[in-house]
């Protein structure tokens, strides 16, 4: 695919970017992604990731956004290679707490007894939501998107404005901060441990302590995502021994089953929050369109499919007056498919990040390189 031949340019491949990316190509659009970072090097491979649109904002469109995302990911439990899979459990307070407005959309959810609460605890609500396992997810989605012509080329962004193609997406999560500049974008920075599952087979959530800290647990057949941490304005990537002892002491304390653990190694990602989520097209001055897809917060998964589809509608809609867009003839009134089944390999090497600063991904280190022993 030479730049003549380019409808669509997307500037990242974490969940947003990929989704956005495929979404463009399967409606016909003939699209590459742009990014410092190869998915799985990005920072949504650290997301937890279960279905919620935590730290997204309010409003209309991000509960739109998110029931989208809650059907996609729902019929994506099928695909085996997606690695999504429907999972119960209940988030719980040792104070008084309602669930929040969105858990509506989760067909089952329910109030939890005292009796199915934790001593100590006073309230809970047991549901069941789709849970993703982001490697393979992530993988999922890059080979879904090379089956659908697009292609990934790794370098550098300087200017949004000077991407030769006819419509750029930016999908740069917390590099938007600076590429834009849009100061209202800060890291919010987590952690978490991976153990081998001691046999876990339902997810836990604890609301009793506030950020930084979090108690929480995701199992992924095998492997069991310990949480977490949220530290709004932190940018450093190495893991925290102190964090990590103390998610591995709380979690313990949580389930009985993860005193003895074995550690088998240890996240950190930088959640892009944003007062709201920007998604919103801007007319360049030589008539291109760019849109703007980014600040999900610690809802990149559960909002991707919802804005990817909101941008895939707009753009077929417009398509007419986009210079140089050139439309497959069978596909002007088709939003992308729900479903597509693909098999690939999950993404692997890094890229280095815009404006000099590190590129902001993910570091993912196994469990003998971070000194559990060791103090802050």
């Amino acid at each position: 695919m030479t730049r003549g031949d380019l409808d669509a340019l997307v500037i990242g491949a974490g969940v947003c970017g990929l989704t956005t990316a495929i979404s463009l190509a399967e409606a016909g659009l003939r699209t590459r992604i742009r990014t410092a970072n190869l998915p799985g090097q990005t920072t949504s491979v650290a997301a937890g990731a279960v279905w919620g649109p935590v730290m997204s904002g309010s409003g209309g469109r991000v509960r739109e956004w998110a029931r989208t995302g809650l059907e996609v990911l729902t019929a994506l439990e099928t695909e085996p290679a997606a690695g999504v899979r429907a999972v119960t459990g209940k988030e719980v307070s040792r104070v008084p707490a309602d669930p929040p407005v969105w858990t509506d959309l989760l067909p089952g959810i329910r109030l939890c007894g005292l009796s199915e609460l934790p001593e100590g605890f006073v309230a809970g609500w047991h549901y069941t939501a789709p849970v993703v396992t982001m490697p393979v997810y992530l993988g999922y989605l890059r080979a879904r998107f090379e089956q659908a012509g697009g292609q990934i080329e790794v370098a550098p962004v300087d200017s949004l404005a000077a991407m030769d193609a006819p419509l750029v997406v930016n999908c740069t999560g917390t590099g938007a901060r600076d590429l834009v500049p849009d100061p209202s974008v800060v890291p919010v920075r987590g952690q978490v441990v991976l153990v081998a599952n001691p046999g876990i087979e339902e997810f836990y959530i604890d609301h009793s302590q506030g950020p930084p800290d979090y108690v929480y647990f995701f199992p992924h057949g095998d492997i069991l995502l310990l949480g977490g941490t949220a530290e709004e304005g932190a940018w450093d990537m190495a893991p925290r021994p102190a964090a990590a002892k103390r998610i591995l002491a709380d979690c313990a304390a949580a389930d009985p089953r993860l005193r003895d653990a074995r550690v088998l190694g240890h996240r950190v990602g930088l959640r892009p929050y944003r007062p709201e989520v920007r998604l919103e097209a801007e007319r360049l001055p030589d008539g291109r369109v760019l849109w703007h897809n980014y600040g999900h917060g610690g809802a990149g998964v559960t909002l991707s499919w919802g804005c990817a589809r909101e941008i895939t509608e707009a753009v077929l809609a417009e398509a007419p007056r986009y210079p140089r867009i050139v439309l497959r003839g069978d596909v002007v009134d088709r939003c992308p498919p729900v479903r597509h089944a693909v098999s690939g390999p999950a993404a692997g090497a890094d890229g280095q990040g815009e404006l000099g600063r590190p590129a902001v991904g993910v570091l993912d280190v196994l469990a003998g390189e971070v000194d559990l022993a060791a103090e802050e």
